[in-house]
């Protein structure tokens, strides 16, 4: 809506992903496993560009996901706009994406 370009939204981005970790759980190295500090910088760069649709920001997420973190084998996101303008009493609408590499 024009409003919430203007105004903004509140949102909320819950991502799960699937790798194997079993020699991360034992060489206690980061490089072992996946990074949770640049899945976050991806999705906060993400979400800083302007879109009209949900849709298309997860599918961004998960796709640059896929491209920078090869240990990351599936990933589901869920991206939630608190309080939408919907014109009626609405906690959150959601949209949910899963991909397999």
């Amino acid at each position: 809506m024009k409003e919430e370009g203007v105004i903004g939204s509140d949102y909320r981005v819950d991502l799960e992903v699937g790798a194997d970790l079993k020699k991360a759980s034992h060489s206690d190295q980061l490089s072992d496993t996946v990074d949770y500090v640049h899945l976050h910088s991806i999705i906060r760069e993400e979400m800083g560009i302007r879109s009209k649709l949900l849709e298309s920001v997860a599918a961004r997420i998960l796709e640059r996901i896929f491209l920078e973190v090869p240990a990351v084998k599936t990933g589901e996101i869920a991206i939630s706009k608190i309080n939408p303008p919907l014109g009626g009493d609405v906690q959150q609408v959601t949209v949910i994406l899963s991909k397999d590499r």
